[in-house]
C-alpha cells in the first residue's frame, strides 16, 4: 500500500530512462509530475518494464517517492518523506513473491490485449506454458483455440468487468473475473484477470445432485410398492430412513426384531420385509403370541401327532410347518412363556422340530421376524426372557418409531384411511384444514391403529361431507407455531 499523496521521479525524463532501456515511452504517463500513482499504474509499469526489458536484462524503473498532501490527510509530518519503492527490482521481489503465492490464477494484459504475465497458478489450472501466452495477442489466442473464451476481450469490448465460466485443456472447470483498469482519461490500460479453480466444487456438487436424485427415486419406488394388505406409508424422513433398513434386510435371509410402541405399524413392516424377498412366493403367517393360551402354544407352533392328548383324533401340521419356504411373523414375542422359549430356541438353531406327541425330527425352513412392544433387554435382565433366544433373534434389530415422531406420516395415513372409507361405505367425506392441524399436533398415544379408529368414527358421525376440529374425539388448543389456524373451517 502506498501513502496518499504527491508523487515525484528522480529520473523523470524519456532520455534518462531510455538510456537504461527499461521503459518505452508507451509507458511515461504515469509518470506524471506532482501526480500519485495508483496501484494499476504501479503494476503497468512493473510489468510492462519486464515486457520491454526482455529476460535477459535486469528492468530499471523510476523510483517512486510520496509526501503528505497539503490537506493534512495523513498523519506523515509534512517533511517526512517515506519511500516506496527503491527500485524496480525491489517492487518485483515483492510484488511477485506476492502474486505467485496466490492460490488463484492471475492473467496481466495490457489495454491492447496484448499479454504481460501469468502466474503459475494459472499455468497449473490452464495446462498452458508460459511461453505460449506471455507477449502474445489475446484475439489471436482465442482465434487459434489456446483459450476457449476470453474474458479480457470481454471487458475490454465492454468496458467493465466480466465474470464467466472456462473450462481448460486440463479438464478443470474455473470461475473467471476480468476487470479492466483505466487511467484519469478514460482509457483501458491493464486488465487483470483472476483465475478460480472451480473443478472440486463443481465436482461435489454434481456428486450432491446425483445423490439427491438417487435419494428421490429410491423414495419413489419405496411409495409406490403395492403391499397386500399392508398400510405402509412413508413420507416422514424418520420412517424414510426406517424403510431404507428394512429394504436392504429384505433381500437377506436373516432375523429380523422389530422394536416399538403398540399400534405403530410392524406387522406392516414385515410384510414389507417379506413382499421384498426372495421367499415371497411362499408364505407369510403371523402369530400372536399374547392371543394364544400358554397350554395350547406348542402345538400351535409346531402340530401334534394323533392320540398326542385327548381330542387329537388325527395329525396336524403346526404353523411353523405351515410357513415351509416361507416367512413367520413372531408378534409379541415378549409374551412368549419361559417354556415355550427353549423349544422355539431348538427350532431356531437346530431348523427342526417335533410335533407334540411324536418323536420324529420334521426340518423346517422358515424366515423369522418377531415383533414386540417389550423391553426385552429389561426382560433378560429381570429373567423373564431368556438371554439366549433373545441373541437368536436380535440379529438385525429394528425400531419403528411412534406416530409422534413422524408426524409427516399422519395426514397421508389419514388421506388414505379416509378414501378407503369413502370407497368402502359410499361417502364422499373430506377433512377440514382445521382437524388436519389438530391431528397432525395430537400426540396419539395408540399410533397408527387409534389413527385409523378416529377416521373410521368421524366418517360414520360426522354430519356432512366436512369432517371439522370440533368433531375429533380430543381437543387440539391453538398455538403460534401452528401453520393453519383451527378457526378456519375450509375443506381440503
Amino acid at each position: 500500500m502506498y501513502l496518499r499523496g504527491e508523487a515525484f521521479i528522480i529520473k523523470e525524463t524519456a532520455d534518462a530512462l531510455g538510456d537504461k532501456g527499461a521503459l518505452s515511452p508507451d509507458f511515461l504517463y504515469v509518470q506524471r509530475q506532482g501526480e500519485a500513482p495508483n496501484k494499476a499504474d504501479i503494476v503497468l509499469i512493473w510489468v510492462a518494464s519486464l515486457h520491454h526489458a526482455g529476460a535477459s536484462c535486469t528492468p530499471l524503473a523510476p523510483a517512486f517517492f510520496t509526501t503528505t498532501t497539503q490537506g493534512g490527510d495523513s498523519d506523515m509530518p509534512p517533511e517526512k518523506i517515506n519511500r516506496m519503492f527503491g527500485s524496480l527490482q525491489e517492487a518485483y521481489d515483492r510484488l511477485r513473491a506476492i502474486v505467485d503465492s496466490s492460490y488463484d490464477g492471475i492473467y496481466i494484459t495490457d489495454g491492447r490485449a496484448d499479454t504481460l504475465w501469468v502466474n503459475p497458478a494459472y499455468l497449473s489450472i490452464s495446462g498452458l506454458r508460459e511461453e505460449d501466452v506471455v507477449g502474445r495477442n489475446m484475439w489471436d489466442l482465442e482465434r487459434e483455440g489456446v483459450v476457449s473464451q476470453s474474458g479480457t476481450l470481454i471487458a475490454l469490448t465492454q468496458r467493465r468487468p466480466v465474470t464467466l465460466e472456462q473450462t481448460f485443456r486440463t479438464g478443470k472447470r474455473a470461475l473467471i473475473t476480468s476487470t479492466p483498469s483505466f487511467d484519469d482519461h478514460g482509457n483501458i490500460v491493464m486488465v487483470v484477470t483472476n483465475v478460480r479453480d472451480m473443478t472440486d466444487f463443481y465436482d461435489l456438487q454434481t456428486k450432491y445432485h446425483e445423490a439427491q436424485e438417487r435419494y428421490r427415486t429410491e423414495i419413489e419406488i419405496a411409495r409406490r410398492r403395492v403391499l397386500d394388505g399392508a398400510e405402509l406409508i412413508a413420507a416422514d424422513p424418520s420412517t424414510l430412513a426406517v424403510l431404507r433398513q428394512v429394504e436392504k434386510v429384505a433381500a437377506l435371509d436373516a432375523t429380523v426384531l422389530l422394536t416399538g410402541e403398540t399400534g405403530v405399524g410392524k406387522e406392516q413392516f414385515a410384510r414389507f420385509i417379506y413382499k421384498n424377498s426372495p421367499r415371497r412366493e411362499g408364505r407369510f403367517i403371523t402369530v400372536n403370541c399374547g392371543a394364544i393360551p400358554p397350554t395350547l402354544m406348542e402345538s400351535e407352533l409346531f402340530g401334534y401327532e394323533k392320540g398326542a392328548f385327548t381330542g387329537a383324533a388325527r395329525n396336524k401340521m403346526g404353523i411353523f410347518e405351515l410357513a415351509d419356504k416361507g416367512t413367520i411373523l413372531l408378534d409379541e414375542i415378549g409374551e412368549l412363556p419361559l417354556e415355550m422359549q427353549v423349544k422355539l430356541l431348538r427350532v431356531l438353531q437346530e431348523r427342526r422340530l417335533q410335533r407334540v406327541g411324536g418323536s420324529q425330527d420334521i426340518p423346517v425352513d422358515v424366515r423369522v421376524i418377531a415383533a414386540t412392544n417389550r423391553d426385552l433387554d429389561e426382560m433378560v435382565h429381570n429373567k423373564m426372557f431368556r438371554e439366549d433366544l433373545f441373541y437368536r433373534l436380535n440379529v438385525v434389530p429394528i425400531s419403528v418409531p411412534p406416530l409422534r415422531e413422524r408426524r409427516g406420516d399422519i395426514i397421508p395415513f389419514a388421506d388414505t384411511f379416509l378414501q378407503e372409507l369413502n370407497q368402502k361405505y359410499g361417502f364422499k367425506k373430506q377433512f377440514s384444514t382445521s382437524a388436519l392441524q389438530a391431528m397432525e399436533e395430537y400426540a396419539w398415544p395408540g399410533n397408527v391403529r387409534e389413527l385409523k379408529n378416529v377416521v373410521e368414527r368421524m366418517v360414520i358421525l360426522s354430519q356432512d361431507d366436512v369432517i371439522r376440529a370440533a368433531e375429533l374425539p380430543f381437543h387440539t388448543p391453538w398455538t403460534p407455531e401452528a401453520r393453519v389456524p383451527l378457526e378456519d373451517e375450509g375443506s381440503r
